[in-house]
């Protein structure tokens, strides 16, 4: 209540002086209180209110950088699942078109070349196959070390802790043995 309000409840015998009086107002103690109150409200405002909010909005920026940094490595992991697909779906064309020359040549040949011409297909399959298999090993070796680097970064980032050697080791370990399985 404003000082005038209690001025004039104070000194007129009006409506508002006859409710405090009813309910036994006390207007010096009520004015005390109100104003300790205001200086409570003002201090924790001051000093508790301010850094709350401050800290509040510190770990809503961080949620939001680590959801954006899931976002990448999320999306850097389907980018390279797709090239892994691609150099797959080629590696197989090439095969087929390795197998379809031989067996072109195998049908002009006798049969003893036809049976020469078989084992090349086979040889030359088996190739295609073996690099494929160290295509997708390698692949997937450059994969667990990007997503052990993101990973590893995004913990640095999350956490705000700087990383020893031996927990990026462990963090990339870790990743490599989860995107293994």
């Amino acid at each position: 209540m404003s000082p005038f309000i209690l001025l004039a409840a104070t000194q007129s015998d009006g409506q508002l002086a006859q409710i405090a009086r009813t309910f036994g107002v006390d207007w010096r103690h009520l004015g005390a209180q109100i104003i300790s109150f205001s200086i409570v409200c003002a201090v924790l405002y001051k000093f508790a209110y301010r850094r709350i909010l401050a800290m509040l909005e510190q770990r809503r920026q961080q949620i939001a950088l680590g959801i954006a940094n899931t976002e990448k490595i999320k999306a850097e992991l389907d980018k390279t699942e797709s090239q892994r697909q691609g150099v797959m779906a080629q590696a197989h064309i090439q095969g087929a078109r390795f197998i379809e020359e031989a067996r072109a040549a195998a049908a002009r040949v006798q049969q003893e070349e036809t049976k020469k011409a078989i084992a090349a297909a086979e040889q030359i399959m088996a190739k295609a196959h073996e690099a494929a298999a160290q295509d997708h090993d390698r692949m997937l070796a450059e994969l667990k070390r990007e997503v052990g680097k993101l990973v590893v970064q995004a913990t640095t980032t999350v956490t705000g802790k700087i990383l020893t050697a031996e927990d990026q080791r462990r963090l990339a370990e870790e990743t490599s043995k989860q995107i293994a399985v």
